[in-house]
């Protein structure tokens, strides 16, 4: 199945897993690329550039496959240090870089001159127009449906991913939503050149969350994600459960008054005490509508390789009978 980010990337089939906090580790990542897709290392997961140096390595033992890394550029004012991470993953021998958050384009140079291919993750099409125009050689564009950040303008893929394709001259790959080989192959007729999927790749064997994470996403369906911190203007899509129903109380009494100080509690380093140790009501953590069409945990290799057959399937058989 070729497409241009196979090609891009080195890669066997057009399927890339995000990047996600206290998920994205090495076990993952190359299972993903094992079996043919893109696994990818949350970079800032690793609380500094040598423990991301040692995931590197760790997933260098575990596949001889390409996988990315995964950086996020927050806008805080204790930034992590991004040169000392970038450089781990030069060294780390990675060719291929998720990057999200705010733009990439301070560190494009440091990037591109190790010859480090740049995906950047967007939710409008003027933010992948921009990325495009700093070098990037793909990007990920996110509808409103995916599981984390969605950004502000609330377009959902349907509108989105034809927006995409006619500005874009660089390939990318459709995020939120996906999950199956109806998800790759509308995607693609709608002019992606592959999908990348967060909240669907939880629910694997290989995910290395705890047993409560995987069942929660089971039992969920496509009306049990809410969105949070949309007062603050950081909107994030999140799995309901306690802690989000006592955000979503606060920010219906405070209103445009509400601080990120007021919901603290529920959304400060959680991500380990969720992801880790399976505490399902301590706090927000990121989990897409596609939900509601996950419905078992196979392995990495068992979802790419039913995704690839059934899309081969839905394009040669139902499609084709068609016209």
């Amino acid at each position: 199945m070729k497409t241009r980010l196979t090609e891009l990337f080195n890669i066997q089939y057009p399927i890339m897993q995000g990047g996600m906090h206290f998920v994205g580790f090495a076990e993952l990542a190359a299972a993903v690329s094992n079996a043919g897709g893109l696994g990818t290392i949350t970079g800032l997961t690793q609380k500094s550039a040598g423990d991301l140096a040692n995931e590197i390595a760790k997933c260098n033992d575990l596949t001889d496959k390409p996988f990315a890394v995964n950086l996020t550029f927050l806008p805080t004012v204790n930034a992590p240090d991004y040169p000392a991470y970038i450089d781990a993953i030069i060294k780390g021998g990675v060719k291929i870089v998720e990057t999200a958050g705010r733009s990439p384009q301070e560190y494009m140079p440091q990037l591109k001159d190790a010859g480090i291919k740049v995906i950047h993750k967007c939710t409008s099409v003027r933010h992948a127009l921009k990325a495009q125009s700093i070098g990037c050689d793909a990007v990920s564009v996110d509808g409103f449906e995916c599981g984390g950040h969605p950004g502000e303008d609330d377009i959902p893929n349907m509108i989105l991913l034809p927006r995409a394709a006619d500005e874009l001259e660089i390939p990318f790959a459709a995020s939120g939503g996906m999950a199956d080989a109806r998800s790759l192959v509308a995607a693609m007729a709608m002019g992606a050149e592959g999908m990348n999927m967060g909240t669907r790749f939880i629910a694997t064997k290989e995910a290395p969350v705890h047993e409560n994470v995987k069942q929660a996403i089971l039992q969920a369906t496509e009306l049990d994600t809410r969105l949070v911190m949309r007062p603050l203007r950081n909107t994030e899509r999140v799995l309901t459960n306690k802690a989000v129903e006592r955000i979503l109380e606060k920010e219906d009494q405070l209103g445009k008054d509400i601080k990120f100080e007021d919901i603290i509690e529920e959304v400060a380093g959680v991500y380990p005490k969720v992801m880790l140790d399976g505490d399902m009501d301590i706090g927000a953590w990121s989990c897409g509508m596609v939900a509601g069409l996950i419905n078992d945990i196979p392995t990495c290799q068992e979802l790419v390789e039913r995704i690839v057959k059934e899309a081969q399937a839905l394009v040669n058989q139902r499609l084709t009978s068609l016209v």
